[in-house]
């Protein structure tokens, strides 16, 4: 997801690397220059991480060391700017959220990645259907809503968003919602009678907050916007919306400093999983590739219960591994979102994430063709791979409409990932893997 900045970071670390004079620190600032105003980052706020960096440097002593900790510092300096971060929820429930933008910056969608991700911390929430300009937006909500298993409120015997707004609140303070999402209407650019709807709509809500949602695709102009919405509607904070279809990725580093309001999630691919909470010294690891591992064990926590895990790595450290534990972890695995960004936050991994950015799990056809052998399996064959001889690879390959090659191929694939499973498992495992990673960073620090 920022595969662009973190190149430039690292085209701009190599000009310092093996020197430690004035000249290569002119270079590497040089190259951090020219490869962040590629990357839409604004050429003011090029100028003032650039300048910081060049000081910090200058007075730490000259080497590549000193200068990736001034870049590290500039940069979260740079994303600290607007005050808090993540989700502030009121001392009395519920927590009313105003949900603003155009029409096409994935509003509506981003209203059900928040619900989906206050969900997961045990919120109970409502969304309104208050957007009554765009014809499709209550139909749309209405899908989402049924999706994540989330509570709609739309009335469609009236085009007042007030009055929908009135009584979804009266419900949802009758119901006891700890969470109100209020997805108001947009338009294809800012007008006067669209800022007057939402003033409207921002009296009768009385709203805890105000979320302005850009699309990222626009570059610098969700800047401009999100300032004209502060300006007029007033707004306390951005979420950053089409992130992973951004090949610049620039926006992020100057949305904050620019608008003068925290840039709190941003959208890291399609699916409801896919929202991430912005906080920027997880986002400076990322930038630096360093990877944020503790954003990957949130994620992992809410999508894989303790227990089940526990039990897991029992059956892995004996060998009990079957098809039916892989098929599942399958499925724990799609709840983590898009695999790009899962490995966006392995330190050392971001590289890998650019490759494999347009890889979908769920609609792998690798996957759907395990999922087809393993339905073609019986109980018992699921459970004990050991039981699976040459006469019942045949039947399983016909079937499920593969030919034997593919079936004895991926149960040999499956064999080997329960080996190594094993192997990374229990206190020998972390050696392994510590020992692992370690010869990985050695062949990064190579590269680099």
């Amino acid at each position: 997801m920022f595969g662009a900045l973190t190149d430039s970071f690292t085209s701009a670390i190599r000009k310092i690397r093996f020197h430690d004079d004035d000249k290569a620190l002119t270079k590497a600032l040089g190259e951090l220059k020219k490869s962040l105003l590629k990357a839409d980052v604004n050429h003011k706020v090029v100028k003032t991480l650039i300048d910081q960096v060049q000081i910090e440097t200058r007075q730490n002593g000259i080497g590549k060391d000193q200068f990736l900790a001034a870049l590290r510092k500039a940069l979260h300096d740079l994303l600290e700017i607007g005050g808090n971060r993540g989700f502030i929820f009121a001392s009395k429930p519920p927590t009313v959220i105003l949900m603003t933008g155009l029409q096409g910056s994935g509003k509506t969608t981003t209203t059900g990645k928040l619900a989906y991700y206050l969900k997961s911390k045990q919120k109970k929430v409502m969304v309104v259907a208050a957007d009554l300009q765009r014809l499709a937006a209550v139909e749309q909500l209405r899908q989402i809503t049924a999706q994540i298993g989330i509570e709609l409120y739309d009335d469609e015997t009236t085009k007042n968003p007030v009055d929908v707004v009135k009584a979804a609140l009266k419900k949802a303070e009758n119901s006891l919602y700890d969470v109100v999402l209020i997805d108001t209407a947009g338009r294809l650019a800012i007008d006067e009678e669209l800022m007057q709807e939402l003033k409207e709509v921002k009296k009768a809500a009385n709203p805890s907050e105000i979320f302005y949602v850009a699309d990222s695709l626009t570059g610098q102009d969700a800047v401009k916007t999100a300032t004209s919405f502060k300006e007029q509607i007033g707004i306390d904070g951005v979420i950053l919306s089409k992130y992973d279809g951004d090949s610049k990725g620039g926006v992020a580093l100057g949305l904050a400093s620019q608008v003068e309001v925290p840039l709190r999630f941003i959208g890291s691919g399609e699916k409801m999983e896919d929202l991430e909470i912005f906080l920027p010294e997880r986002v400076v690891n990322r930038l630096m590739g360093f990877g944020d591992i503790e954003g990957l064990a949130e994620k992992t926590a809410s999508a894989i219960d303790e227990k089940t895990a526990k039990k897991l790595t029992k059956k892995i450290q004996k060998g009990e591994f079957n098809f039916n534990d892989f098929l599942e972890q399958m499925e724990s695995i799609k709840k983590m979102g898009s695999m790009s960004s899962i490995m966006g936050m392995i330190p050392g991994m971001g590289n890998m994430s650019k490759a494999i950015k347009d890889f979908d799990i769920e609609n792998s056809s690798e996957l759907k063709n395990i999922k087809a052998m393993v339905s073609s399996m019986t109980k018992r064959e699921r459970e004990n791979p050991e039981l699976l001889n040459n006469a019942r690879k045949q039947r399983i390959a016909n079937g499920c409409g593969l030919s034997i090659v593919e079936v004895n191929r991926m149960i040999k694939q499956f064999k080997n990932a329960g080996k190594m499973a094993k192997k990374f498992s229990g206190k020998a495992g972390m050696k392994n893997l510590q020992s692992l990673m370690g010869q990985m960073g050695g062949a990064n620090a190579l590269r680099r």
